[in-house]
């Protein structure tokens, strides 16, 4: 059996800044008919920036979707059309107010393919040099630089929950062998 769904209708809900919303009636693999409601998203970028002391910027700000301080690597939104290593490059500019000599890319992720589309490009950034940083006018956040074993054990402990930061923590982790 071929699993694909094919879309039949659409009906657009929502438009935003950041996302939008659609309704599909789709058929099924066996003939039948279902309703997919999707997300749009243009997508974005984590970065782990590697520092020579072996230290990572992590950013903590508030997340109002889950009414909780979040911790997690410098990252942020694709404008569109935007290719992602240029926003990685932008975002660590914007956070954390670094420049890397180095970039190495870990890969994309698809975060959330029940209903989410965006797909996420990490990257690790070394050999930093840093200014000053400039965030977006509606972007407050705090920087704090962490040993990377401290930021893996975090990670593990559950303590950062942001899927990104884990997922790319982890990769870094097996590509250094640190």
């Amino acid at each position: 059996m071929e699993l694909k769904e094919t879309m039949l209708e659409r009906q657009d809900i929502f438009k935003g800044r950041v996302v939008s919303l659609h309704v599909d009636k789709v058929s099924l693999p066996d003939g039948g008919t279902s309703y997919r409601e999707i997300v749009d998203h243009p997508g974005g970028v984590g970065i782990v920036a590697l520092d020579d002391n072996g230290c990572v910027p992590l950013v903590t700000q508030y997340r109002y979707a889950f009414s909780r301080n979040m911790v997690e690597i410098p990252a942020g939104k694709r404008e569109v059309g935007e290719e992602p290593f240029l926003t990685a490059q932008r975002e660590l500019l914007e956070e954390v107010g670094a420049t890397a000599a180095k970039w190495t890319d870990l890969g994309a992720l698809i975060p959330s393919p029940g209903c989410y589309g965006e797909t996420l490009y990490l990257y690790l950034a070394q050999e930093l040099s840093y200014s000053q940083a400039q965030p977006d006018e509606d972007e407050f956040l705090t920087v704090e630089h962490v040993p990377f074993d401290a930021l893996y054990q975090r990670c593990m402990a559950g303590e950062i929950k942001d899927a990104k930061t884990v997922a790319a923590v982890l990769k870094v982790k097996l590509l250094l062998g640190l």
